[in-house]
C-alpha cells in the first residue's frame, strides 16, 4: 500500500505545488494590475497639477477675469483627477502609503492655493511650491509600476514614466520661459537649456524602449511646428548674441509650448494603454495557466481518491479496530477498548495500545492531580516519578521541575508586586490604570494629594468629570488616539480640585487595547506654568520700563499682568498721599473694599500685608515708601500663600519705572530752564545794547554833526577827517544795529511769529517761499523764538553750507501741534553726527518737548521738520 501512495503523493504534491506557483504568479499579475490603474490616476492627476500651475502662475503674471476663471477651472479640474485618485486608493493594500502620500499631497496643495490667493508668492516661487508636489506624485507613479511582473510590462512600464518625466519636464520649461517672457527686461538668472536637456535625456529612455509605433508618433510630434517652435526658441535662448528681439512672445510661447505638450500627452495615454494591454495579457495567461494546472491536480487528486477507496476494501477489521483505538487515544478519549487480541502483528500492536492505555490514565491521573493542587496553591505537591519508567518518568520530572519554578516564580513575582505597590504609592508623580470606558480603574494617592478628592471618588465617576470643562474636548480627542492604540507623550490639560481650584497636569500614556487598558503617568506642572506666566508677565512689564513709556501705562499693565498671574479678582497700584491717603494710578476690575484696607495696612506697617482675601506689597522709591500694589481673591478663598513675594518683582519694576520717569523728567526741566535762562539773556543784552550804547552811538553822531557845522572855515584835511570818523559811527552803529536784532529781534517781541519770519526771509540772501497757516494771536514764547532761530539757522546754513538757489519754508498747526518744514535745493549731505550747528537745534526743539528730524541726502538738498507740542486750549 505504501509502496502505492508513495510514488501517487509525490505527483500529488509536485502537482499542487506546481498550482500554489501558479496561484502566486497571478496574484502578482493581478496586483501589477491594480498598481498600473491606480498609476493612470496617479499620471492623470499630474497632468491636472500641470495644467493648474500653468494657469496659476498666469494668473500671478498677468491678473484679470479670465486668467483669475481659467485658475479656478484648472483648480476645480485638479480636485476632481485628486477625488478619482483617492477613490480609486482606498483599497490599495500597499506598500506604498499610497492614501496618505495623496492626502498629504492634498493639504500641501491648498495651503499653496491658500498662498496663491493672498498674493504673498512670486511666479517663479508659486511654479517652485508645484513642482514639489509633483515630483512626490511622479515618484509614486514610478514606485507603483515598479513591480514589472514580466519583460514586457517591465518595458511597458519604463515607457509610460519615461514619457511622463519628459512631460514634466516640459512643462516647467514652459512655466519657467512663460515667466521670462512676460518681463524679458527684468533681470533674470534663468538656466533655460537644463530642462530641454533633461528632456531629452528623458525622451532618449523613451526610446530605448517604446515600440516602433509610438517611437514614430514622438518623432512626427518633434518635427511638427509647435516641436520646430519650441526647438528655435531653446536654440534662441541658448544662443549669447541672440538679441532679444528675436524670442518669441509671452502668447506666442505659451500657445506653441502648450500645443507641443498635449500632442506628448496623447503619445503617454498610447504608452499607458500599452501597458494595461500588456498587464491584463499578462494576467490573463497567468490565469489561463493556473486552470490549467488546478485542472490537473484535480485529476491527480482524483485518481488518488479511486486508489484509496480501492485499497480500502482490502484492510481487515483489525487494522481499523487499532487504527480507531489509535486515535482516540491521540484524541485523548481512554475509554475506547481494542477487543483483537490476535496473535499475529496486529495483535501485538493491538496489545501495545492497550498497555498504552492504562499508562496513558496513570499518567493523566498525576497531571490532574497536579493540576488541582496548582489550583489549590499547593505549590510543594510532586508527581511520583518512581511509579513511571522512561519517558513518561522523564515527563513527570521535567512538570516537577516546572512546578518547582513556577513556585520561584511566584514568590518572585509576589516580591515584586509588594514593591512595584510600594513605588506606586510613594511615587510623587500621579500614576493611574484607567479603562478605555472612561474610568479609573486604580489611582495611586498622589492623586488625593494633588487634586484633592477621595480615591473612591475618583473611581466612582467618569474621570473626564475632573477635567476643566474648557479642555475636555481636546482629552476626548486625546482618549481616541489612546483607543486606536497611539501612544502619548507630554500632554497637558487641567483637572479641577475638590475646592474648584485648578491644576496643570502632563500626561504619558501608553494602551493595551488588547485588555481595554491605559496605563499613565502625571506630573504637576502648575507650578511651573505659574512661573512661566509671571515671567512673561514681567517681561511685558520690563519692557515697557525700558523703553520709557508714561508711569500710568505702566501702572495699568502692572495692576492688569497681575490680575492675570495671580488670577485674582481685581489688583491695583496705589499711591499714598502727604496725608496717607492712598490714590488709584491702575487697577484691573477694580479695588475691592478689603483691598484698601490691606493697602491702608502697608502704610501703617511699610512692609506686606495681608488682610481677608487681599494681599499688599509696599512700593519703595529712594528708601521712602511710595505707594503699594495690591490684589483682593475672586472667590471666597483667600489668595495662596507666597503671594507677597511673588508681587514684590512687580513692586520693584514700578519702582524702577517711576526712578526712570523722574529722572526723565529732571533732565527735561534742566534742558528747559538752561534754553530759557539762554533766551533771558539774550533778551537782556538786546535791551541793554539797544538802551546803552546805541543811545550813546546816537548822541555822539549828533555831536559830531553839531561840531562840524559851529566851525566856519573848515581846513580841509579837518574836515575830510570828521566826514571818516562821521561814516565810522554810521558803520559801527548799523553792525551793532544788526548784533542786537540777531541776538533777540525785536518784532518777534512785538509782533510775533509771523512777522517776524517774515522780516527774516526779506533779509535773506537766497529766494524764500513762506506757506505760514498760524492761529490767530500768539504762540508761547518759547515756541516762537524756538521757532525763529531754527529757521534763521537754516537759511544761514542754505547759503553757507547748502549753496542753495531757493528754500521752502511753511508752518501749520494740526492736532495741537505746530509743524515747521523748511526744504532748500542744496549739495544736502548735512549730517547731526558731525557736530554741525544742527545739534543746537535739536537741543532747543527737544528742551520745548518738541522733536527735530533732518532729512539730507546727498545732491538732493535738505529738508528739516520740527514738530512742537502746543498746550491744549479748552472748549
Amino acid at each position: 500500500m505504501l509502496l502505492v501512495l508513495l510514488p501517487v503523493t509525490g505527483m500529488l504534491a509536485f502537482t499542487v505545488f506546481g498550482a500554489v506557483s501558479q496561484w502566486h504568479e497571478a496574484e502578482t499579475m493581478r496586483d501589477f494590475r491594480t498598481a498600473t490603474a491606480l498609476s493612470f490616476r496617479t499620471a492623470a492627476l499630474t497632468d491636472a497639477i500641470a495644467r493648474e500651475r500653468i494657469a496659476a502662475v498666469r494668473a500671478r503674471l498677468r491678473p484679470g477675469a479670465a486668467t483669475l476663471k481659467e485658475r479656478s477651472g484648472a483648480e476645480h479640474a485638479t480636485d476632481r483627477a485628486l477625488n478619482a485618485a483617492l477613490l480609486g486608493a482606498a483599497d490599495w493594500p500597499g506598500p506604498p502609503d499610497v492614501p496618505g502620500r495623496l492626502d498629504a499631497r492634498s493639504r500641501q496643495l491648498h495651503a499653496l492655493r491658500l498662498q496663491s490667493g493672498t498674493g504673498s508668492l512670486t511666479a517663479p516661487q508659486l511654479a517652485a511650491q508645484y513642482d514639489t508636489i509633483e515630483d512626490d506624485l511622479l515618484e509614486l507613479a514610478a514606485t507603483l509600476e515598479s513591480g514589472r511582473p514580466t519583460r514586457t510590462s517591465g518595458q511597458a512600464a519604463d515607457t509610460h514614466i519615461a514619457l511622463l518625466n519628459a512631460i514634466e519636464a516640459a512643462e516647467r520649461e514652459r512655466t519657467e520661459l512663460a515667466v521670462l517672457f512676460d518681463s524679458p527686461d527684468a533681470p533674470h538668472a534663468t538656466a533655460t537649456d537644463r530642462w530641454s536637456a533633461l528632456e531629452k535625456a528623458l525622451l532618449d529612455d523613451f526610446d530605448r524602449t517604446a515600440p516602433a509605433a509610438l517611437k514614430g508618433r514622438l518623432y512626427v510630434v518633434l518635427l511638427q511646428h509647435p516641436g520646430l517652435v519650441v526647438r528655435t526658441t531653446r536654440e534662441t535662448l541658448a544662443d549669447p548674441h541672440a538679441k532679444k528681439n528675436a524670442w518669441p512672445t509671452y502668447a506666442g510661447w505659451l500657445t506653441a509650448s502648450t500645443q507641443r505638450i498635449d500632442a506628448l500627452r496623447v503619445i503617454q495615454h498610447q504608452a499607458a494603454a500599452e501597458l494595461g494591454r500588456d498587464a491584463a495579457g499578462d494576467l490573463d495567461t497567468a490565469r489561463t495557466r493556473e486552470a490549467r494546472d488546478l485542472s490537473v491536480s484535480l485529476a491527480v487528486l482524483a485518481a488518488v481518491t479511486v486508489l484509496a477507496l480501492t485499497l480500502r476494501q482490502s484492510i481487515t477489521r483489525p487494522l481499523s479496530e487499532v487504527s480507531a483505538g489509535a486515535r482516540a487515544l491521540s484524541e485523548g478519549d481512554l475509554s475506547y477498548d481494542i477487543r483483537y487480541a490476535g496473535r499475529d502483528e496486529l495483535g501485538a500492536v493491538a496489545d501495545t495500545f492497550r498497555e498504552l492505555r492504562v499508562t496513558t490514565e496513570r499518567l493523566a491521573g498525576e497531571i490532574n492531580t497536579m493540576n488541582t493542587a496548582i489550583d489549590d496553591n499547593r505549590l510543594g505537591h510532586r508527581a511520583d516519578v518512581a511509579a513511571f519508567e522512561g519517558t513518561w518518568a522523564q515527563l513527570l520530572g521535567g512538570m516537577n521541575g516546572t512546578m518547582a519554578s513556577f513556585a520561584a516564580a511566584h514568590g518572585r513575582r509576589d516580591k515584586a508586586e509588594e514593591e512595584l505597590a510600594s513605588i506606586f504609592h510613594l511615587s510623587l508623580d500621579l500614576l493611574c490604570i484607567a479603562g478605555l470606558d472612561g474610568y479609573f480603574k486604580r489611582v495611586n494617592p498622589a492623586f488625593e494629594r494633588t487634586l484633592g478628592h477621595s480615591a473612591d471618588a475618583l473611581l466612582g465617576r467618569p474621570w473626564l468629570e475632573f477635567v476643566h470643562p474648557e479642555d475636555r474636548a481636546r482629552t476626548r480627542a486625546v482618549l481616541d488616539r489612546l483607543a486606536s492604540g497611539v501612544e502619548l507623550a507630554e500632554f497637558e490639560n487641567r483637572f479641577v480640585r475638590d475646592d474648584g481650584t485648578e491644576r496643570w497636569l502632563q500626561w504619558s500614556a501608553r494602551p493595551v487595547t488588547a485588555d481595554g487598558l491605559i496605563y499613565a503617568a502625571a506630573r504637576d506642572v502648575t507650578e511651573s506654568r505659574r512661573a512661566a506666566r509671571e515671567q512673561t508677565a514681567l517681561r511685558q512689564v520690563a519692557t515697557l520700563v525700558a523703553r520709557g513709556v508714561p508711569p500710568h501705562e505702566v501702572f495699568a499693565e502692572v495692576a492688569d499682568q497681575v490680575g492675570k498671574v495671580l488670577s485674582s479678582g481685581s489688583a491695583a497700584v496705589l499711591r499714598y498721599g502727604a496725608d496717607g491717603a492712598a490714590t488709584v494710578l491702575g487697577s484691573a476690575r477694580g479695588p475691592a473694599a478689603e483691598a484698601e484696607t490691606a493697602a491702608a495696612e502697608v502704610a501703617r506697617t511699610a512692609s506686606p500685608a495681608r488682610v481677608g482675601r487681599s494681599v499688599g506689597v509696599p512700593i519703595v522709591v529712594d528708601d521712602r515708601l511710595w505707594g503699594a500694589v495690591v490684589a483682593a481673591a475672586a472667590g471666597s478663598e483667600p489668595l495662596p500663600p507666597g503671594t507677597e513675594s511673588r508681587l514684590a518683582d512687580f513692586t520693584e519694576l514700578v519702582a524702577t519705572a517711576l526712578a526712570n520717569a523722574d529722572s526723565r523728567d529732571q533732565l527735561t526741566a534742566s534742558r528747559a530752564r538752561v534754553v530759557a535762562a539762554g533766551d533771558a539773556s539774550r533778551r537782556r543784552i538786546e535791551r541793554d545794547l539797544h538802551d546803552g550804547v546805541q543811545q550813546r552811538l546816537v548822541s555822539l553822531q549828533l555831536d559830531l554833526r553839531m561840531a562840524q557845522s559851529m566851525l566856519d572855515e573848515q581846513p580841509e584835511e579837518l574836515a575830510e577827517q570828521l566826514d571818516h570818523i562821521a561814516k565810522g559811527l554810521d558803520d559801527a552803529f548799523g553792525d551793532l544795529l544788526q548784533v542786537a536784532r540777531g541776538i533777540h529781534p525785536a518784532i518777534l517781541s512785538k509782533g510775533g511769529l509771523g512777522p517776524a519770519l517774515r522780516a527774516l526771509t526779506r533779509r535773506s540772501a537766497v529766494p524764500v517761499e513762506l506757506d505760514l497757516r498760524l492761529p490767530p494771536g500768539r504762540l508761547p514764547e518759547q515756541i516762537e523764538v524756538a521757532v525763529y532761530y531754527v529757521t534763521s539757522e537754516c537759511l544761514t546754513n542754505a547759503v553757507k553750507h547748502a549753496r542753495a538757489s531757493f528754500v521752502a519754508v511753511s508752518a501749520r498747526v494740526e492736532d495741537d501741534v505746530l509743524e515747521v518744514t523748511i526744504a532748500d535745493d542744496g549739495v544736502g549731505g548735512a549730517d547731526l553726527g558731525r557736530g554741525s550747528g544742527l545739534i543746537g537745534l535739536v537741543d532747543r526743539v527737544e528742551a520745548i518737548g518738541g522733536k527735530l528730524h533732518v532729512g539730507s541726502p546727498p545732491g538732493e538738498g535738505t529738508t528739516l521738520v520740527v514738530r512742537l507740542p502746543l498746550p491744549r486750549t479748552e472748549g
